[in-house]
């Protein structure tokens, strides 16, 4: 057990959390927004931001990374596939498996969706210099990394919940 103080967080430090949770919760709302847009339920969109960030993956794969059974990754797999938003194909390494190839970014009404946030982002960025971009991207991808142990914290605690 170590005697090392925990440091108070600097008022700035308090602050950017609170941004970031905000941002967070922003960023939400606005999913749900383009998510309805689209005519999709919430969490198959999630699904398909998923694919988009991590390329082509398992069904196992994608039921481990949003949480859902695999029974309702089937289901929801379907719906994509049905809409034009995913397709299957055979795992070349395993027979057994079906990779889900993300296609939504060809579409024109997800283009079209994603065009103002965009350009209001680019518009955005272009205040900065290219020295405090590549500071706030690396931010960015960190919080990202951040945010990615969280949920499997969080995602490891309700397994062991539901297990006991």
């Amino acid at each position: 057990m170590s005697t090392e103080k925990h440091k108070q967080p600097t008022e700035m430090q308090e602050i950017l959390t609170l941004r970031m949770r905000s941002l967070g919760t922003r960023t939400v709302l606005y999913q749900q927004h383009v998510a309805a847009s689209l005519g999709l339920y919430n969490n198959d969109f999630i699904s398909v931001d998923i694919l988009r960030e991590k390329g082509p993956i398992t069904a196992g794969e994608l039921s481990k990374l949003t949480g859902l059974a695999t029974g309702s990754v089937t289901t929801l797999i379907d719906r994509l596939e049905k809409n034009g938003f995913v397709r299957r194909e055979n795992d070349p390494n395993d027979r057994r498996k079906v990779i889900i190839v993300p296609l939504y970014e060809n579409k024109e009404e997800v283009s079209s969706t994603y065009l103002t946030l965009h350009a209001a982002m680019v518009n955005l960025a272009s205040i900065y210099t290219e020295e405090e971009l590549e500071l706030i991207t690396g931010f960015l991808s960190k919080a990202g990394n951040v945010l990615d142990e969280q949920i499997e914290d969080l995602s490891s605690k309700i397994r062991g919940k539901s297990s006991s």
